[in-house]
C-alpha cells in the first residue's frame, strides 16, 4: 500500500482557516482522503475536516501593536513549537497560509533545518504595497508563492520575488452565496435606496469610525432626495457594542448578523460606506457602488508620517484592493482624517440616486469580476490544490531519482 501524502499547513487566523479548509476539500477530491496526511495549526473550519491543530488560533491570531507585544513571549513559543513539529512530521510539502509574521518564522526555522522540504506560501504578502525587499528575502525559503489577486505575479517577478500563480481570490469561489441571495431592486424601481454602513470587523476600528459615520449619516439624510434604508452587518461578538455606540445616531441602522443575512445584504444594497479592507473587494464583486473611509490610531498614524518621510518603502497611491486590481481609483478612499462627515457624504450622495459617478462604478466592477475570473472557470481552491500537489510530487521525484542514482 503506498504511504500516504504528508502535507502540513500552518495557519495563523481564522481568513487562514477559511483558505485551509477550501484547500482540504480540494485535495481530497483530487487525491481522496486515504491518500493524503495533514498536519500543522488550523482553526474551526479546518477541525471539521479532521485536521488536528497544534494549538488554538487564539493564542497568536492579536492584531495591533500593544496586544502582539503583550503576547509575544506566547507568540514566539508557539512559532518554536510549531516549526519543531513540521520538522517531526517531516511533510512531503509545507504549506504557508497568510499571517505571514508567524508563518514565515515557522518557514525560515524549518528550511534551515531541512532545506529539501518544498514551501508553498498561499496568500503573498503585500510586497507590492509595503516593504517590496520582502519579496526577494522570501526566495531563501518559499518555493511558490499562489497569488490571490491578478497583480502579484507580475510584482514578484518585478522585485524579484520566489515563482507565483495567481489562483484566483476566494471571495470568487463564494459565486453561491451571492446567488442564494436573489437579486437586487433596480434603483429606480426600490421605495427607498438600501445603504450599507460597515464599520469594520474589529474592536479599534468600531471605536474610531463609528463617531464618524453617524455624523456622516446625518448629512446623508439631511442632502439625499430620498432617505436611504440603512442596514449594518455586524460581527456577532461586537454587536452589543456597536448598538451602544449608535445609540445617538440621527439614522438608526438594521443590524443584521451572519453570513447569509450578510450576503442577502450585499444583494439588496445600493450603494455602501466601508471601512477600507477585504470587504472593499466583497463590495465590488457584489456590484455595489461604494465610498471607503479608514481612521489609524495613534501608532499608525505616526507610521504612515514616515512613509511620506520614507517613500520608497511604499509602493502604491491607494490601500483599496479593487482600486490596485483596476489600476484606476474607481473608488472613492479617505484616509484618516481626511475622511471628514463632509467630505464622506459629499461621495455618498451621488451614489444613491442614478448618477454619472455610480453608472461608472458599476462598470468598473463589471471589469473587476472579468479581471479575477479564471481561464476555463476552475475554482480558486482546486487550482490551488493542483500546483500544491505538483510542488509535492516534484520534489517527490526528485528524491527518488537521487535514491536510484
Amino acid at each position: 500500500m503506498t504511504a500516504p501524502l504528508k502535507i502540513a499547513i500552518i495557519v495563523g487566523e481564522e481568513s487562514g482557516d477559511q483558505l485551509g479548509a477550501a484547500l482540504i476539500d480540494a485535495l481530497i477530491a483530487r487525491c481522496g482522503g486515504d491518500a493524503l496526511s495533514f498536519s500543522g495549526t488550523g482553526g474551526e473550519r479546518m477541525a471539521v475536516r479532521g485536521f488536528q491543530s497544534l494549538f488554538a488560533l487564539d493564542d497568536i491570531a492579536v492584531m495591533g501593536i500593544t496586544a502582539v507585544l503583550g503576547r509575544l513571549p506566547l507568540i514566539l513559543k508557539r512559532i518554536r513549537e510549531t516549526a519543531e513539529a513540521v520538522l517531526a512530521a517531516d511533510p512531503d510539502v509545507l504549506v504557508l497560509i497568510d499571517s505571514p509574521d508567524f508563518t514565515h518564522r515557522v518557514a525560515r526555522t524549518v528550511r534551515k533545518a531541512r532545506p529539501d522540504i518544498p514551501v508553498v506560501d498561499y496568500v503573498s504578502p503585500s510586497v507590492w504595497a509595503w516593504r517590496p525587499g520582502r519579496a526577494r528575502a522570501m526566495r531563501a525559503y518559499v518555493d511558490r508563492v499562489l497569488a490571490i489577486l491578478p497583480f502579484e505575479p507580475e510584482a514578484h517577478r518585478r522585485l524579484g520575488g520566489p515563482m507565483c500563480d495567481y489562483v484566483g481570490h476566494p471571495l470568487v469561489e463564494r459565486e453561491d452565496l451571492w446567488k442564494e441571495a436573489g437579486e437586487r431592486v433596480p434603483l429606480a424601481d426600490a421605495e427607498a435606496p438600501v445603504l450599507l454602513v460597515l464599520p469594520g470587523s474589529r474592536r479599534g476600528e468600531i471605536e474610531r469610525m463609528m463617531p464618524v459615520f453617524g455624523e456622516t449619516l446625518a448629512r446623508i439624510a439631511a442632502g439625499a432626495s430620498r432617505k436611504p434604508q440603512v442596514l449594518l452587518p455586524a460581527v456577532p461578538h461586537l454587536r452589543g457594542e456597536i448598538e451602544a455606540r449608535m445609540a445617538d445616531w440621527s439614522m438608526t441602522p438594521e443590524i443584521v448578523s451572519g453570513e447569509a443575512e450578510k450576503f442577502a445584504a450585499f444583494r439588496r444594497a445600493h450603494a455602501a460606506l466601508a471601512t477600507s479592507g477585504t470587504v472593499s473587494l466583497e463590495l465590488a464583486l457584489a456590484g455595489v457602488p461604494t465610498v471607503i473611509a479608514y481612521r489609524l490610531d495613534a501608532v499608525y498614524r505616526q507610521l504612515n508620517r514616515l512613509r511620506r518621510v520614507f517613500p520608497k518603502m511604499v509602493q502604491v497611491d491607494t490601500m483599496v484592493l479593487p482600486n490596485l486590481i483596476l489600476r484606476q481609483k474607481a473608488i472613492p478612499e479617505f484616509l484618516d482624517l481626511d475622511g471628514t462627515p463632509e467630505r464622506l457624504a459629499d461621495a455618498m450622495l451621488p451614489l444613491l440616486s442614478e448618477t454619472p459617478e455610480r453608472a461608472r462604478q458599476v462598470a468598473a466592477f463589471r471589469r473587476l469580476r472579468d479581471e479575477m475570473t479564471l481561464e476555463g472557470g476552475e475554482a480558486p481552491s482546486a487550482r490551488a490544490a493542483r500546483i500544491v500537489l505538483d510542488v509535492a510530487g516534484a520534489m517527490l521525484d526528485v528524491a527518488g531519482a537521487i535514491e536510484k542514482g
